[in-house]
């Protein structure tokens, strides 16, 4: 999309599939940073691309560039890797902000992992080429165009009537940590569908009230997290066993292991904590 020569003079991002990487001399609080894009010397076939800061409808939006190195390939010496869950929470930004460092370092990220695994065409197997006039690559042969990906998946923050949230703790967490139920949403079904589905599969208790409170991009590869909060309808807690391991009802008095700032879930619950939840 972009040729090195063109660029010497730009800021960019850099990665090696879904971790970030630092030059020599940054710090991790430097991860939302951008550096010299000449730095994309160190990296052989690395993938350089720009891209617009947003949908801006203005003649010459912000960009964002982007280096992308193919993974396994080693670092130079002196060079580090953060992984993206670290970055959301290493500057404590705030989720809302669009146009901040993070939401850059997410939009860059979110788009290099696309051009990676859109190299070729999904239907004849053909490289394929760039869009020149907007984010998307079609192939040579078919003309088959892709656009970048997003899964919409929803987190919810319930509520019972005795100012409690539920929280559970999937197989995959650190042990203690407990976060708000979460899932991605299937073909046909509304976003408030899935919400009720995905709470009633998991935890065994069905949900009244859902409403919207936020969005994040979540590019783990490629999700935005929807987020609604809602009320305990009813229904007796059952782990499902398979991604919940345990679910519990909690007060502001006993909360467990919370995630770290930066996610949509802690938002929720901080909003929670401050009684400014709808």
């Amino acid at each position: 999309m972009a040729n090195k020569d063109n660029f010497l003079d730009t800021q960019a991002f850099f990665f090696r599939g879904s971790t970030v990487l630092l030059p020599p001399g940054a710090c991790d609080s430097h991860v939302t940073r951008e550096f010299p894009l000449e730095l994309a010397k160190n990296f052989e076939g690395a993938d350089i691309f720009e891209i617009p800061a947003g949908q801006d409808v203005c003649q010459n939006p912000p960009k964002i560039t982007g280096v992308s190195i193919l993974q396994g390939q080693p670092l130079p010496p002196g060079w580090k890797e953060i992984t993206l869950r670290q970055a959301l929470t290493a500057q404590g930004q705030s989720i809302g902000e669009e146009n901040g460092s993070l939401a850059r370092l997410l939009r860059a990220c979110h788009i290099s992992q696309w051009r990676r695994d859109s190299r070729f065409c999904g239907n004849c197997g053909t490289k394929n080429n760039d869009e020149l006039e907007e984010l998307a690559r079609r192939c040579p042969e078919c003309k088959r165009q892709e656009f970048p990906r997003i899964s919409p998946a929803i987190i919810t923050i319930v509520l019972n009537d005795n100012d409690e949230i539920l929280l559970a703790h999937n197989k995959n967490f650190l042990p203690g940590l407990y976060s708000l139920v979460a899932g991605f949403n299937d073909p046909g079904e509304s976003l408030e569908a899935t919400v009720a589905r995905e709470i009633r599969e998991e935890t065994n208790i069905d949900v009244r009230d859902i409403c919207y409170v936020k969005s994040q991009p979540w590019p783990f590869p490629h999700s935005l997290m929807i987020g609604f909060a809602a009320r305990y309808a009813g229904g007796e807690i059952r782990p499902d066993g398979i991604e919940i391991e345990d679910a519990c009802w909690f007060n502001r008095d006993n909360l467990p292991k919370l995630p770290g700032s930066g996610s949509l879930s802690r938002y929720l619950i901080d909003r929670w904590l401050a009684k400014t939840l709808p």
